[in-house]
């Protein structure tokens, strides 16, 4: 039995899930990362060092899933903090999006979210003590053309975060989700940078006039799996620098 909580992160070998990844282990979290590309996963926890440890698995093959998180308890004994960050998007008109690539956003953002949180429950439960961070998103809070499924999908995971936390809380495990605004990465930058009228609205919009960090989303990850949190459960946190009430 680990001394030291013991957190998942999906989706941790870069991006936001790399971030929350490195704020957990530099605290004294042991830390495994998940996530599908192997030489990613191996960079990453080079870079994080001392208490992150990764599985490569793909988690839309759903039936991999419970055997993964058995596998994860043997090891380290048990599951105090599930953080559901991975997730795929897509752009692309309403009317082009298949069939096929509308479910596939679906079976990673969230049925995947929800097999790996069953699962990870089950063990929370014999210590009626955990906490899940979902990973919400902005197309949750309003309107984004051309990404259907992703919106669908985050709009989802936060009916979902609300769900498990009211089942959830009385038997000890809080559910929280945080909706990250325009967090900085080299894609984001190229991407607006490309598009003058769409980085000027994102601004526009941002009362902080200006892109969030990485370390933005990991420090709100922190805070809520710590007991600084331990009466919050069941909210929606936007990090966005007001880009959810600007005008």
């Amino acid at each position: 039995m680990s001394l030291q909580k013991v957190a998942i992160v999906t989706g941790g070998g870069s991006g936001l899930g790399m971030a929350i990844a490195t704020a957990f282990a530099s605290n004294e979290i042991t830390t495994i990362i998940i996530g599908r590309d192997e030489e990613k996963l191996k960079t990453a926890q080079a870079a994080i060092g001392k208490n992150c440890f990764y599985k490569s698995a793909d988690l839309s093959q759903l039936a991999n899933i419970a055997p993964l998180i058995e596998s994860i308890i043997k090891e380290f004994g048990q599951i105090d903090i599930l953080v559901n960050n991975a997730g795929i998007n897509q752009k692309k008109e309403f009317t082009e999006v298949t069939n096929e690539e509308f479910e596939r956003i679906l079976t990673t953002n969230v049925t995947a979210v929800f097999v790996i949180s069953r699962e990870v429950v089950k063990d929370m439960l014999k210590r009626s003590n955990g906490c899940i961070i979902n990973i919400s998103s902005m197309a949750a809070q309003y309107g984004l053309p051309k990404v259907i499924a992703y919106s669908a999908s985050k709009t989802a995971i936060d009916g979902m975060t609300r769900a498990m936390a009211v089942e959830l809380s009385p038997k000890g495990i809080r559910v929280n989700a945080i909706a990250p605004g325009f967090i900085y990465s080299a894609m984001t930058e190229k991407a607006l940078n490309s598009d003058p009228e769409r980085k000027a609205k994102v601004f526009g919009r941002t009362p902080m006039g200006r892109m969030g960090q990485p370390d933005d989303i990991a420090a709100a990850a922190l805070y809520l799996a710590s007991d600084a949190a331990n009466f919050v459960t069941g909210v929606i946190l936007p990090v966005d620098g007001g880009n959810s009430i600007g005008f």
